[in-house]
């Protein structure tokens, strides 16, 4: 896809990004650097846990959605800054073998009063496993700059 500029984008448009499937050396090696527990880096301790077994930290869960929707180009050239995140919600493990796509939502679109070469997008994101069962959902805000003047 092509780079969307602010006015680009409207409410209820929907994008969908390609799988990336998590292998356990991966889901242990961000684990040991940002969230070393035993759910995460130790797979005999997590066969006892209360997953039954080794599971994605959320924040790789996170990252990787995101990574996700940057691939698919859309605001590779038009991104400024996202401000904050909201109603994050981890629903279901995310194993070894996994492969997980990134749905996202234009939920509102918002003209700066003050800026007016920028507006806001807040996404809602729906992540979603090879079964296509919910693993992670959240709204992340976007200030994304207006096409520029050709001159």
């Amino acid at each position: 896809m092509h780079t969307r500029w602010f006015e680009e984008f409207e409410s209820g448009d929907k994008f969908e990004s390609r799988g990336a499937t998590l292998t356990e050396s991966q889901i242990v090696d961000f684990a040991l650097t940002y969230d070393p527990q035993q759910m995460h880096v130790d797979a005999a301790a997590a066969a006892d846990g209360a997953f039954g077994g080794l599971i994605a930290s959320g924040f790789q869960t996170l990252a990787l959605s995101f990574r996700l929707f940057f691939d698919l180009g859309l605001v590779a050239r038009s991104n400024i800054v996202g401000p904050g995140m909201d109603e994050v919600r981890w629903l279901a493990p995310v194993r070894p073998g996994d492969t997980l796509r990134s749905v996202a939502e234009v939920l509102e679109v918002r003209e700066s009063r003050s800026r007016p070469d920028r507006g806001t997008v807040r996404f809602g994101f729906t992540v979603k496993n090879q079964r296509d069962e919910v693993v992670l959902t959240y709204q992340a805000l976007t200030i994304i700059r207006r096409r520029p003047e050709e001159g």
